[in-house]
């Protein structure tokens, strides 16, 4: 097991990591950018290292900071967290030949399933039905025009090492394709160092379904089953749960199924997310994989009883996984509290928490890092808390989360609670009947109702 572990993330997700390794006994090391030096992560891990100014691309994103770090207080282990390197095969490799071991996939792994458009080829190889599209890379606005009339339009442009929304553009006349092209992939460039983008057949109104999974240096994988992430604006989730409405038991097997064969194709290691779209007809279609822990993976926790991150770090030490999988326990929801106000199209909402009161009891787990008087900085993610709630049923879950939210109080900032709560009145939500286009069909009624 490893001794001391360096977590190259910043936020809820690098403290929910330091909680993990506490109880396994296991030494952690924050790194924090000039901003971020009165983050929590930096306060609860057993030592902290500040690795450069405010902006990501000088501090986070700055793999030879992270690396001194890392030599300079002992560690033998990296955890990335999600978003910045988390995905970066350059990284995990230039960690193996500094010693330290990167807590995720193997560089070949993420180069072969993090590219996206790799990935759909790998799936389509195996036998897992995928979306229309780019048989890779589209280089060029005219080779986008000659597939796009082929599948007909709308087309999705995406980014093909990225993901969060950052990259992606519907297109859905021909006209707009080459501005669009540029946009994408100046944004993707931006995002992720790399421009590269595949083209794919857009899918109006779908599910967007995903798959949970787990697999170690023995050959084994397993899946945890399914993740509904169909709330999201702009193609960033801000609503999941588990299981999905739309999913049956068979259905549930199928998709698992089908996301094994990929994972094993590449004999993946680590845990990761196979991502499907569902049509209406209850087809499923692979659209990407996430190689890395997902910001939603709390409700796979609380309906599996298990922790994905103490699974992440076991598999890495090379052992077993521990946990197998289980029939889903009763209904998690996780709602994403965003610095952001919601009435003015979910602008960012920077600046300090005068006032800050999460709630609990049975059943809610707040993963945060913030606290009164903190200070939400303008330069990163503007996520500052998910709550998840658990209940027997859906029903459950949802009369929770509203009791939940009534105890919620945050003063000084926008957030996204009032939508949240909007949310959970909203008939088509309740009655589970959505889909990703629950938000553009819905926005302007819940906001003008909040």
């Amino acid at each position: 097991m490893f001794k001391k572990i360096l977590i190259a993330n910043r936020g809820e997700i690098a403290l929910r990591i330091i909680r993990t390794c506490k109880e396994l006994g296991i030494q952690t090391v924050a790194v924090y950018s000039e901003t971020d030096r009165d983050s929590l992560h930096v306060v609860f891990a057993d030592e902290a290292v500040c690795i450069g100014p405010s902006q990501s691309s000088e501090s986070y994103l700055k793999i030879p900071s992270i690396l001194s770090a890392a030599a300079i207080t002992g560690a033998d282990a990296i955890h990335p967290g999600y978003g910045f390197l988390a995905e970066n095969a350059n990284f995990s490799e230039i960690c193996a030949e500094s010693n330290i071991k990167f807590i995720g996939p193997s560089p070949q792994s993420i180069r072969s399933m993090g590219d996206k458009a790799f990935a759909k080829e790998t799936m389509k190889k195996v036998g897992v039905p995928v979306v229309p599209g780019s048989e890779g890379v589209v280089a060029t606005v005219d080779e986008a025009k000659k597939i796009a009339l082929e599948i007909g339009y709308p087309v999705m442009l995406k980014a093909s090492a990225g993901g969060g929304g950052k990259g992606m553009r519907i297109v859905w006349e021909e006209k707009d394709l080459e501005k669009l092209f540029q946009t994408a992939s100046t944004e993707a460039q931006a995002a992720f160092g790399v421009a590269d983008l595949y083209l794919e057949k857009f899918i109006e109104n779908p599910r967007h379904i995903e798959i949970q999974i787990v697999g170690d240096r023995f050959g084994n994988a397993y899946h945890y089953g399914e993740r509904d992430c169909s709330i999201q604006r702009r193609h960033q989730k801000l609503i999941e749960e588990a299981p999905s409405t739309i999913v049956t038991p068979e259905m549930r097997n199928k998709m698992g199924e089908a996301a094994l064969l990929g994972v094993n194709s590449v004999n993946y290691e680590g845990a990761g997310t196979i991502e499907f779209l569902v049509d209406k007809y209850l087809n499923f279609y692979f659209i990407e994989m996430n190689t890395r822990i997902q910001v939603e993976h709390p409700v796979t926790e609380m309906v599996q009883n298990l922790d994905l991150i103490k699974q992440q770090i076991l598999v890495a030490a090379g052992e077993r996984i521990e946990n197998l999988p289980k029939e889903p326990k009763g209904h998690a929801i996780e709602f994403r509290i965003n610095a952001e106000d919601p009435g003015n199209n979910f602008r960012p909402s920077p600046g300090r928490i005068e006032y800050l009161h999460f709630p609990g009891g049975f059943g809610v787990r707040i993963d945060s890092h913030v606290y009164n008087d903190y200070v939400i900085p303008p330069y990163y993610d503007s996520l500052i808390a998910k709550m998840i709630v658990w209940g027997t049923d859906r029903k459950h879950a949802i009369a929770r989360a509203k009791r939940a939210f009534d105890e919620f109080n945050v003063e000084g900032i926008k957030t996204t609670i009032p939508f949240h709560k909007r949310v959970l009145e909203n008939e088509k939500f309740i009655e589970g009947n959505f889909d990703t286009s629950f938000i553009d069909q819905h926005l302007n009624q819940l906001m003008r109702e909040s």
